[in-house]
């Protein structure tokens, strides 16, 4: 009788066990349901964040391009006022050279600069533009150039320069008045490779 008992106290134990691991079953179902809506809410946050700090990066870059562009823009626009202006004195301009380089050659750094001064007053005369402020040698010869001149043993000072000009670009053969000998020293250092013959 006592063994019948237990055995239905059993029989009613295991019953309630088993409604409890339903319910646990079913609630651990609705925890990990909750579970991944946690961690696709968490992942969906994360990816803002990941995009919230792009976008303020690209917008930090944005800025800073904006800003560099910004200075640009007025450098831009000087150097297009001045392109304007050169393409407008660029005839006065070549006007200039080709006459420095087809008439100065024998003359004196004095002369020159009178030749050049009496040819922009022909050049206003005849309301010829060209640039107030034009170097001719800057025109001619480029800052590379005229340092390896100078290595090659061509003096540094203007009519130095003029002359290795005139002897580099000029169509004739030109006329050096040499009395220090340092333009010969200068050409035969330019044309040795070049199989120059020199005549004593």
């Amino acid at each position: 009788a006592n063994l019948a008992l237990q055995e239905g106290r059993l029989a009613a134990a295991q019953m309630e066990l088993d409604s409890a691991q339903n319910q646990l079953d079913e609630k651990q179902t609705e925890l990990d349901e909750v579970q991944a809506m946690y961690d696709a809410a968490m992942k969906e946050k994360q990816d803002l964040l990941d995009d919230a700090e792009a976008c303020r990066r690209k917008m930090s870059n944005a800025t800073a391009l904006i800003e560099g562009l910004g200075g640009e823009k007025l450098r831009w626009t000087a150097s297009s006022k001045n392109f304007q202006n050169q393409i407008i004195n660029l005839v006065g301009n070549v006007l200039l050279a080709t006459g420095f380089l087809s008439y100065s050659g024998p003359f004196n750094q004095e002369y020159r600069n009178l030749l050049l001064q009496l040819w922009k007053k022909e050049m206003d005369n005849s309301k010829i533009p060209y640039s107030k402020n034009l170097n001719l040698t800057g025109m001619l010869v480029d800052n590379a150039t005229v340092d390896e001149w100078n290595l090659q043993g061509l003096p540094n000072d203007d009519l130095s320069i003029q002359n290795g000009i005139i002897v580099t670009k000029a169509s004739r053969y030109p006329l050096l008045i040499d009395p220090q000998g340092q333009g010969k020293i200068w050409i035969k250092n330019k044309e040795k490779n070049n199989g120059l013959q020199v005549n004593s």
